[in-house]
């Protein structure tokens, strides 16, 4: 039987690309949104994917990017055409989720986009400073942790952690995974 050829998003539905972005392990997953093509199907492709708890924070801030943010920051809603009001409204949405801590910081990485975060937050205080507001505000509280790297442990202070097995860690297993584990918590060092 002929294995099937790489994905080919410019000539599939939504549907097609949400059911294949489904088929993907977490890393594939993050990959393929951050390789995202913008022009194809962002509102229902990307607003389903953005929703998803795999994607962490540098990866959310990658497809940020990718969508070209600063084409839309000063522009009021009503002005932005109407086939790229879709574009804009996943970008709303990314950016709240952003700003809420939705997206998790994964220790030890730092963003890909770091040359256009820099710029980005860099444009935000001036205009924070001049009194202006764009759309997207980012807030440096919730991008601290990542760009201050607080969560990277030397690797001699890396926790190896044994499984225990027990019953009560099975049934309680869904929720523990939601949180930052406490052995990595515990070699933060307080401000």
């Amino acid at each position: 039987m002929p294995q099937p050829g790489p994905f080919d998003w410019s000539v599939s539905t939504a549907a097609d690309q949400i059911a294949h972005l489904r088929s993907l392990s977490g890393e594939a997953f993050r990959e393929a949104l951050c390789a995202y093509d913008w022009c194809l199907l962002p509102e229902p492709v990307l607003g389903w994917a953005m929703a998803q708890r795999e994607i962490d924070l540098c990866s959310a801030l990658a497809v940020f990017f990718n969508g070209e943010p600063a084409r839309f920051n000063y522009m009021p809603k009503s002005h932005v055409p109407g086939d790229l009001r879709g574009v804009a409204r996943v970008l709303d949405n990314i950016c709240l989720r952003i700003n809420s801590g939705f997206y998790l910081v994964y220790p030890g990485q730092s963003p890909r986009c770091q040359a256009k975060l820099s710029t980005w937050l860099t444009y935000q205080q001036a205009d924070r400073s001049e009194g202006r507001r764009g759309r997207w505000m980012l807030d440096e509280r919730i991008l601290a942790p990542m760009l201050q790297n607080d969560l990277r442990l030397p690797p001699d202070l890396a926790p190896v952690k044994a499984a225990r097995p027990s019953l009560w860690r099975d049934l309680l297993s869904p929720i523990i995974g939601l949180g930052v584990d406490r052995d990595i918590l515990k070699y933060k060092e307080p401000r």
